[in-house]
């Protein structure tokens, strides 16, 4: 997520440099950049702050119980 977060603060920084300088075509891509940038970091956030664990199961171990080797070396 850092580099997220400095890609987006850099967009920001690009976002104000091309208004400054009136390209108009830049404003617009970056605008949708940033929005796309903002919306991942969101979900990202999101995720993060939810719990999760995972489910491992418990090993099986019917099918082996019980059994033993009948084989003879010989």
């Amino acid at each position: 997520m850092p580099r997220l977060q400095e890609i987006h603060a850099n967009l920001v920084d690009c976002f104000q440099e091309a208004r400054d300088q009136g390209w108009l075509g830049e404003v617009g891509a970056i605008e949708t950049t940033l929005a796309a940038a903002a919306q991942k970091l969101e979900a990202m956030r999101d995720r993060a702050a939810q719990p999760s664990t995972v489910h491992l199961g418990m090993p099986d171990f019917r099918r082996d119980a019980g059994r033993s080797s009948t084989e003879v070396e010989g």
